[in-house]
This record gives C-alpha cells, structure tokens and sequence, in this order.
C-alpha cells in the first residue's frame, strides 16, 4: 500500500541502526534480554533520564532521547508497556502504533521486539502485531496536497526493521496481518476520497481490484436495478445526475455449494438530506456516509488476500442523495423489491431505504448462514454511544455474542440496543406498508433498525449502525485518519474465529 511503510523483520539489530531505535520496558523499567542487547551501556543512559523525566514506563508513557551516548542510533524511544504479562494481542497491536506515532515523519526505524519475562523476546506472531500496528499508524491521506514539509517524506518511501529472533514465524503471521491492514487502509481511502471524485460510478469501479486477489465482482446498473424492482434504493439517487450501482463481490474460499456468509454495507457517496435537505455546517463530513460500504469492500479484499477458508458474499449500495427537481418528495410512496410499500416521510432518512433493498436482494439470491449490515445510519446512535461503541441490533443472540466478543478482541467494540414490537408500531404507515421514519426525534437509531428487520424475514441478522465510529471517528495509537477503516478488523476477526473450516 502506498501509505504504509515497509515492514522488514530482522534476527538482530541491525549494525548501523542509523535513525531511530525503539524499545519496550515494563512498569518496573525492565528490559527483556533482546532489548538490553541492543542497548548495550546505552541502559544507564535511559535510567538516569528517566529518573530525570519521572519515566516510570507506565502503559503508553514514552521516554525519549537524542543522539544516545553508546549508541549509533541517531535517536532513542523507550514505551512504556506497564504490566507485560498482562498484554493482549490488541495491547501489542496498539504497541506497534504508539511506537510508529514515536517516529519521525521521515526516515528508517528499528523496533526491538521484546518485553520483559522472555528470553528469546516476543514470538513472531507478537512481532506481526507489533508490525500491523506500525503499518495502521503510518496511514496518511495527503494525495490532495501539493506541498509537503520537507520532514513529510511518504510512508512507503521508508523502512521499519522489526527486530524479532523467530523472523520466520513472524513474517507467516504477518502475511496475514498485512492482508487485513490493507482492507482497513482500502476503506480509509475510499471514505476519506471528496464527494467529486467518488460518486457511485467510480466507487463501483474501484470494487474491480478486489479481482486481483480472487474475488468475483459483478456491478448492477440502473438497468438491472430497474428489472429487480429496486425501488427504494432508486427512489433515493433519483435526485442525482449520478447514477446508481449495487455491487455484488463474492470470495469462494470455503466448501464448494456451502451457503455463504453476507455482508452489506450502506453506500451514500454523498448525502444532502434531499428535499429535507441538511443544515450547511458540517455537510462536508456527508462524503463519508459510504462507510459501511466502504468497509465492507475492505473486508472482501482482507478476505480474499488472506485467502480465508470460507465463503463470503459482499453487496453494497451506491447512491448519491441530491435535492433536484426529480429528487424523492415527503409523502411520496414507493414500492421495495420486497414488495412492501415505503412512505417517504423525510427523504434524510435515506440510508434504510437503499439497505432494504439490498438486504432482501442478498437474503433472496444467495440464502446465506447470516446477513451482517454496516451504515452510518442515524445521528441517535451518537447521542446514545459516542463515538466509542457502535450499535448492534440484532435478531440471533448468537451472532450478537460473536460479534461483541470480536468486538473486544479488536477494539471495535460494539454495544447491543434493543428490538421491540412496540418500536415497531412507530414505523407504521396509514397510506402504505411503512414510514421511512418513526415520527419522533426518540428512539431514532431503534427505528432505523425495525425498519431494516422487516427485509430480513428469518435469516439470523445483524445491522451495526457506525455513525460515531465510521466517521471523524476518535484518534488512537492505531488511527489518526478521519476515515478509521472500522469494521474490517472486527469483522474479519468474527470470520477467522468462529466460521473459517
């Protein structure tokens, strides 16, 4: 990927070591024996600086020092890992990315694999992780730029050296690690691109790289959309001199015949409100309401690259919300591929009409073992979580489980929101099957999903609502983006635990 650096595994520090050194210590400012080898008498140096600075290397806490006595390195970092024994996989990943964070915006890096407890530092697989969360850091979205400082080299004209004494082991695991670091970098890009350039043409034109790494696309134009009965979804783009898609990607890596898993994702490249147009303060931040589609094509590409053994479809809408003469009316009724009729009560409550669609298309089609939707659906999902939690509204306890405990393995975390009946009676219409919205500014983000249940019939389901974690999402050791990518490594992680043979 452009934007990330190359990733280099090493059994030794290298001779030079020239640019900057990276290693760990505990809460007790000790060093595994790798580190302390590559400190050398450079050791007493760090404990005299950190009485100096109060370094207690406290988890995410950095010491850092110039020129080092007793060292080639140019520069010296010392992260803080706190209780080492206590690390997790995520721990190490968001190690990796403080440790990248720690960089300068130029030149080679080493990071000495190693925390204290071990005497041959940490296993390749820690190190991979160390790796995937250098590589998730150094995302930069500045192809827009046309002057960069002279310290702002690009990410991939660099090289990090992961110092790790089972460089075998650690370049296996990191194959896999650096699959799903590119679907996430895959997403980032495709929400961080302008409304100009990505409409829902281009969009679909870019899903055709995921045929690179094995998977089948096919793009549905308004001509197929119109002969399926897309009504929903094309009353949405209707408004829009751009015309809309549905793009259908499938990875066959499982059993030959076995129903596959499905993913869909919301795909608004740009959304106004339409007639119910938006305030214009922060209409700019709308490109991004193409999230959950976008996570769901970076999905398919971790998938595929990874060449993960099972079989997973992908179908995401594409539409551009706009507010012209043609556009979609308040009050106007349309009529769903699923047959059921939609009142249009306010055209900003668009995202469920495209994924209504798109659900029963892919429940119907391909009669998968689950459907798991994404969108940047309603702002009340933000007024109920943040942006620290998605919401999970789902129709199988079992899935909810799987996707809450993947939730916590990655750090994209979700929370479980109730689906009720009596919600249910607020999206009831008097002029046809439904409202498109329930009438009331409470129990929004609930709605929504009442709304979405009616086009899953009985296939287990999940719809995550991402509008606080797709978007201008929170900044972390492994993100400093606008756009962070959510929802691949989750959902990757829900596949590699719990459905690959």
């Amino acid at each position: 990927m452009a934007n990330a650096p190359k990733i280099a595994f090493s059994p030794v520090t290298p001779g030079k070591a020239a640019g900057t050194l990276v290693v760990f210590c505990d809460d007790r400012l000790q060093f595994g024996p790798p580190a302390a080898r590559a400190l050398g008498d450079a050791v007493a140096v760090v404990t005299r600086a950190a009485k100096t600075e109060h370094f207690t290397g406290k988890s995410g806490s950095a010491l850092e020092i110039l020129v080092p006595d007793g060292l080639k390195a140019d520069r010296l970092v010392v992260l803080g890992a706190g209780k080492a024994a206590d690390l997790k996989q995520q721990d190490l990943v968001k190690l990796g990315g403080a440790a990248m964070g720690k960089l300068p915006k130029a030149g080679d890096a080493v990071i000495v694999a190693d925390l204290p407890g071990g005497e041959g530092g940490m296993t390749g697989a820690q190190a991979a992780d160390l790796a995937q969360g250098a590589m998730l850091r150094a995302y930069a979205f500045d192809r827009y730029k046309t002057r960069r400082k002279p310290d702002e080299a690009p990410a991939g004209n660099r090289t990090v050296t992961i110092v790790t004494a089972d460089v075998a082991g650690a370049r296996k695991a990191f194959a896999e690690r650096e699959a799903i670091a590119e679907g996430v970098l895959m997403a980032r890009d495709l929400v961080n691109e302008p409304p100009n350039i990505l409409y829902p043409e281009e969009f679909a034109r870019r899903t055709l790289a995921l045929k690179k790494a094995g998977c089948a696309v096919q793009i549905l134009n308004m001509a197929a959309l119109k002969k399926l009965g897309m009504g929903a979804l094309l009353g949405v783009g209707q408004g829009s001199t751009r015309e809309s898609r549905v793009v259908v990607m499938r990875w066959n890596g499982g059993k030959k015949g076995e129903a596959p898993l499905a993913f869909i994702g919301k795909g608004v490249c740009f959304d106004t409100g339409g007639i119910s147009i938006k305030p214009a303060a922060g209409m700019e931040d709308m490109k991004g309401d193409m999230a959950g589609a976008a996570c769901v094509v970076g999905l398919m590409q971790a998938l595929a690259a990874r060449k993960a053994k099972v079989n997973a479809v992908g179908v995401i809408g594409l539409v551009e919300n706009m507010p012209d003469g043609n556009a979609q009316r308040p009050g106007d009724i349309v009529k769903s591929m699923s047959g059921q009729t939609i009142e249009i009560i306010n055209t900003d409550a668009e995202g469920r009409l495209v994924l209504g669609d798109v659900l029963w298309y892919t429940k119907e089609k391909f009669k998968p073992k689950f459907m798991v939707n994404l969108a940047t659906l309603t702002g009340a999902i933000i007024v109920a979580l943040g942006h620290e939690y998605a919401g999970l509204f789902s129709n199988n306890d079992e899935l909810s489980e799987r996707l809450a405990k993947s939730g916590e393995a990655t750090g994209e975390a979700v929370w479980r929101m109730p689906l009720s009946p009596a919600y249910d009676k607020m999206i009831d219409s008097r002029f046809a099957d439904m409202k498109n919205t329930g009438g009331s500014r409470y129990g929004g983000a609930i709605t929504a999903a009442q709304f979405l249940q009616r086009f899953v019939d009985k296939t287990p389901w999940a719809h995550l609502d991402i509008a606080g974690t797709g978007m201008d999402s929170r900044q972390n050791e492994i993100n400093k983006s606008w756009a962070s990518g959510w929802g691949v490594r989750l959902l990757d992680r829900l596949v590699a635990d719990y459905y690959e043979g």
